[in-house]
């Protein structure tokens, strides 16, 4: 399963490996070490084999939910909350209400340099 990231690169195939090391699965899956020990703490579906030293050594399983997690979260625009809403099973419409937000406010900005134009030309 291959999956596009945010620079519409496509991520690597997953070796055919029994674990997978914290550092290989952020290769797999461009995902930082910190943002995964991150979602192991938001997503119960996460849960790596600890052995000496706290290592952490993921499954194939654990591999495939983050590439969804990634999916959700990176693609589809869902928050952390709604993302693991998703994973639990429950539909959910991912949340593109700031968009909309995002558009009125450079409207309203484009608005206001407009008004600035106006009342001080000589700067604008």
């Amino acid at each position: 399963m291959m999956l596009a990231s945010g620079s519409s690169r496509e991520l690597p195939s997953i070796p055919n490996k029994r674990y997978f090391a914290i550092g290989e699965v952020g290769e797999l899956c461009d995902i930082k070490p910190h943002v995964l020990r991150y979602w192991e703490q938001e997503f119960t579906q996460l849960k790596p084999i600890k052995r000496r030293g706290n290592r952490r050594y993921y499954q194939l399983q654990d591999v495939m939910t983050i590439r969804q997690i990634r999916s959700l979260l990176y693609e589809q625009g869902f928050t952390i909350g709604g993302a693991r809403l998703q994973l639990s099973g429950e539909r959910v419409v991912p949340d593109k209400s700031h968009d909309k937000f995002r558009t009125l406010v450079h409207e309203m900005i484009q608005e206001l340099q407009d008004l600035l134009a106006i009342l001080i030309p000589e700067k604008y």
